[in-house]
């Protein structure tokens, strides 16, 4: 009984005047990407982050989550480029942000806020104020709505989605329809969507999934932070698709890198 091998070259062989190597899967590839601005996760991604598709970021509380998005709207700001962060729950700072080398001139901030409305008013109806009163499902749906116009507008290098603070059961109820449709709206804007979050939630919408740890933290004389250390360990790789460029036969799965504190303290007002 001959071989899959043999059917597949008899097959391709009958086929070969209209349809040259029907069977034969093209050589995987890396897609076009766009430097994170940090070279130890750029060499991890063997370019930096996909260009057209949805990467995730996720990790705990101060994980460097943050710092690494921050680096690479920074480098996108940096090349003239407009950018947008999506500021689901109130969390961005415009001053670590510059400190961390982004171009507030190229950034667009999106900033989510709760409007709770009186239950006492005759105007509002009960409805609305039921709605108003569920707070963190009323900013992450003008989070979700205000990424998926950002993302069909187009003109954006780079979308942050901030769902870093919230609360994991909420991001874990975000529909798939939802990830898919921001997926397209990605690759067809040519625009690169960054979600910050505790988990994974754009399941296989995906491109990228990069987790994200504190190492360690380095103290100069002792009181002053002088630099922090993480590890970021690439969970899911799914951006392969045609390009020139082939993928390497080896590739490393985690990386360490190092930043300097570029955040500034601030107090908000009751």
């Amino acid at each position: 009984m001959p071989s899959a091998a043999v059917l597949q070259m008899e097959i391709e062989r009958s086929l070969a005047a209209r349809f040259p190597a029907a069977l034969s899967p093209a050589p995987q590839t890396l897609g076009e990407a766009a430097a994170t601005g940090v070279t130890a996760v750029d060499t991890l991604l063997q370019g930096g982050l996909p260009v057209g598709a949805v990467s995730e970021l996720i990790g705990a509380e101060s994980s460097g989550r943050t710092s690494l998005a921050l680096a690479f709207v920074a480098s996108r700001t940096a090349e003239g480029r407009v950018c947008a962060w999506v500021d689901t729950n109130d969390a961005f700072d415009p001053e670590s942000a510059a400190g961390s080398g982004v171009d507030l001139n190229q950034l667009l901030w999106v900033r989510c806020r709760s409007t709770p409305c009186s239950q006492s008013s005759r105007d509002v109806p009960q409805a609305e104020r039921r709605r108003s009163q569920s707070l963190p499902w009323t900013l992450l749906d003008q989070a979700l709505r205000a990424t998926d116009l950002l993302l069909h507008a187009g003109g954006f290098a780079a979308v942050v989605l901030d769902l870093a603070t919230t609360a994991q059961e909420h991001g874990n109820r975000i529909p798939a329809a939802t990830w898919w449709r921001f997926r397209q709206a990605a690759g067809s804007t040519h625009c690169s969507l960054v979600v910050l979050g505790r988990s994974a939630y754009a399941q296989s919408s995906a491109a990228i999934v990069l987790e994200c740890v504190a190492r360690q933290a380095r103290a100069s004389g002792g009181t002053i932070l002088s630099s922090l250390q993480y590890d970021v360990t690439l969970k899911r790789d799914r951006s392969a698709c045609i390009s020139p460029r082939p993928i390497p036969a080896r590739r490393p799965a985690a990386s360490t890198w190092t930043t300097q504190p570029g955040w500034t303290q601030r107090t908000r007002r009751a």
